[in-house]
Formats: C-alpha cells, sequence, structure tokens
C-alpha cells in the first residue's frame, strides 16, 4: 500500500518519481473526456474529477489500469446487487484490508491491493451465494473460483 500522498494525489509517478503532465484526454483517447495527469515515458495515468483539477487516484500503468478493472468489477457486484450499501461495502473493504477508510478507494491501490480486492469479494460474494442456497433462496451472483 502507497502511503506517499503526493503518488495518492495523482501529482507525483509511483514508476519514476516525476511529475505528471496535466493534459486533456484527447491524448490518450482520441477525444476529450475531461483531463488527466499522465507521465508519458511510463504510460501511466489518471483522470481528474470533473470540474476540478483533483485526481480521481494515483497514475496507473497498463497492468495496475487492468487489475482495477478487475477490482471493481467484483467489488461494485456487492453493492450494486444490494448486499450491502456502498457506504458498508468499503467499510467492510477497510477492515477486510486493514487500512484506513480514508485510503480505501481502489483508485489509490496498488496491483497487489487490487489482487486482495478481488479475492476478497469472490469470498464474500461465494459465502452470500452459500447462505442464499441454505435459505432456499435463488442466489443473486454466480459462483466465483478464488
Amino acid at each position: 500500500m502507497i502511503t506517499d500522498k503526493l503518488i495518492l494525489e495523482g501529482k507525483k509517478c509511483p514508476y519514476c518519481g516525476k511529475e505528471p503532465e496535466y493534459v486533456d484526454s484527447t491524448v490518450i483517447y482520441g477525444r476529450s473526456y475531461g483531463m488527466i495527469y499522465l507521465c508519458r515515458p511510463c504510460d501511466a495515468y489518471v483522470g481528474v474529477h470533473d470540474g476540478s483539477s483533483k485526481a480521481k487516484g494515483r497514475l496507473a500503468n497498463k497492468e495496475l489500469r487492468k487489475v482495477k478493472i478487475e477490482a471493481h468489477k467484483y467489488f461494485d457486484m456487492i453493492w450494486k446487487q444490494g448486499h450491502l450499501k456502498r457506504t458498508d461495502a468499503y467499510k467492510w473493504l477497510s477492515t477486510r484490508l486493514g487500512i484506513p477508510s480514508e485510503h480505501t478507494h481502489i483508485g489509490m491501490f496498488d496491483v497487489e491491493t487490487c489482487e486482495m480486492v478481488v479475492f476478497s469479494a469472490k469470498q464474500l460474494l461465494n459465502d452470500l451465494r452459500r447462505l442464499d442456497l441454505d435459505m432456499g433462496v435463488e442466489p443473486k451472483t454466480e459462483f466465483f473460483e478464488i
């Protein structure tokens, strides 16, 4: 888990340590989706919140972007399927990972932490599925290999 504030704010590249450029996302996507922080040599970037220059997390290279998508896929199922409220899901994740709630955002996580999110979310979803089956209720999710 990275604790360097500048990295978590998208103001420092976690791969090379340099300050990223603040550019329009056209550079990456060929059309504008807003501004991003970009480290060209590392092919690492992060979007910013609409109407601000505040990064949505840390810069991510290709490997990290891929695992962040996977982490969101499984974690978001927990609250989108109504197993927990979103805020409660993040509290659960904070406790599960043993990190402070203010740092419990997939956008701040490194590859290892995202992989722990995937594992933990699949495990919880499987447990909830088992409870549904034990109670004779149609489960909301399929079984996930972990």
